[in-house]
């Protein structure tokens, strides 16, 4: 408690330059503080380590019983951990489409996938954890996961791959990573992409690259949406300029052998 000098001095309990000050305690009989009915810490329990003994279970192939072939190389897992952890994995495994190619001994091949990539998904599968890559090669990976993810229904990574590659849009990358998030309804992703074309610099850049013509070739829709929100956003040689790429990518489509002067 703090008392302005001013306000002591005129005081009534300042007698001859001083003051008593009164300070009254209370005595608790029979207080018990809550950490009394804690018993002693006499076992220290470390946190789980499933993460780590499932990997290590993929990595010495113990109990494999199941192998794929995946760009030239072999690959052995557990059925029963990959049908846990996704629905094509258990349909393929286990379910009528099967079709007796998982039984023992006989290769399951993986078609259209690297095998990196495909050893990625799999230790995501048994330790719900991303493959250390190189910063440079970072986002080419997220975007071959998500495509895996896509493929083999695993919605967790899929959604990780996303939240990632939110991360490495910029002038140069967004186009590819937009007709990404539209061929594996990635809406998230798409409209994060969206967002940063949202401004007009970012979108007139992008506009002259030849990944927005690219697109405009293979998903003419995205053009379409892209164009009603430049709209709003850009001015009108930059809207003119995109609305004629997409014209002459629709005309090309019909009719390729058009020569434009």
């Amino acid at each position: 408690m703090f008392v302005k000098k001013e306000h002591l001095q005129s005081s009534k309990n300042l007698k001859n330059d001083s003051f008593t000050v009164r300070c009254d305690i209370v005595v608790v009989h029979g207080y018990r503080t809550e950490t009394e009915d804690v018993p002693a810490a006499f076992v220290s329990v470390p946190p789980c380590n499933l993460r780590q003994d499932l990997g290590g279970l993929l990595e010495t192939d113990k109990g494999a019983d199941v192998v794929f072939e995946v760009g030239g190389e072999t690959v052995a897992a557990h059925r029963c951990v990959l049908a846990a952890r996704s629905s094509v994995f258990a349909a393929e495994l286990f379910g009528p489409k099967k079709e007796g190619k998982a039984d023992a001994g006989v290769v399951m091949r993986v078609e259209d996938m690297e095998a990196e990539v495909f050893k990625a998904l799999l230790r995501f599968a048994y330790t719900a954890s991303l493959p250390k890559t190189r910063k440079e090669d970072q986002d080419i990976t997220y975007q071959h996961l998500l495509v895996a993810a896509d493929r083999y229904d695993m919605g967790q990574l899929k959604l990780i791959c996303e939240e990632k590659l939110r991360g490495y849009i910029d002038v140069g990358t967004v186009a590819t990573i937009l007709m990404l998030a539209e061929q594996h309804r990635c809406e998230g992703l798409k409209k994060a992409c969206f967002d940063f074309l949202a401004a007009p610099a970012n979108l007139r850049a992008a506009v002259a690259t030849d990944g927005i013509q690219h697109l405009s070739a293979s998903c003419p829709s995205l053009m379409v949406e892209l164009m009603a929100m430049s709209c709003l956003n850009l001015n009108i040689f930059s809207f003119f300029f995109l609305f004629m790429l997409i014209m002459c990518t629709l005309v090309l489509m019909i009719n390729p052998f058009m020569v434009f002067i």
